[in-house]
């Protein structure tokens, strides 16, 4: 007599659970990705990290709080910072995320994580486009302008 063994077959998709006003809906430059992503965190009091996920033309498929932080940190992943990526089958990503200091120059944990994030995209086939630093006066600091991406 064989055994049965009976194994979980899952489904795994991203439902929408809200919407941001946006007055672009393409990424062309990093003031696209602050004027996209600044209504969502730019005014917080901790630290959020954002994905914003890209189809080949650099449009807007959806955005994504990957993290929450406290006043001066947000560590985060890259299997987090990827998995909606993947899941929309994005072509390249934006990662943003705040200083509510409102000092925009990144520490160096934030280049090291730009770093780690570009060869993972690199890896994976998946664009690290930029990386911005905001804050809720509209400054950014943009990795890419920087070279701390390659």
């Amino acid at each position: 007599m064989t055994d049965i063994h009976p194994i979980p077959v899952i489904k795994i998709y991203q439902k929408p659970c809200s919407t941001v006003e946006s007055p672009t809906d393409t990424i062309k430059s990093p003031e696209d990705g602050v004027a996209a992503v600044a209504p969502l965190i730019a005014h917080t009091d901790r630290e959020h990290f954002v994905v914003v996920c890209l189809n080949t033309k650099n449009k807007i498929m959806h955005m994504e709080i990957v993290h929450i932080g406290s006043l001066n940190s947000c560590l985060t992943h890259p299997r987090e910072i990827f998995k909606g990526a993947l899941l929309m089958n994005s072509a390249s990503i934006l990662c943003v995320h705040n200083h509510p200091s409102q000092i925009i120059t990144p520490s160096q944990e934030d280049i090291q994580m730009t770093q780690r994030l570009s060869e993972a995209g690199q890896l994976i086939g998946i664009e690290l486009l930029d990386h911005l630093i905001i804050n809720d006066k509209n400054e950014y600091y943009s990795m890419k302008e920087f070279s701390h991406i390659s």
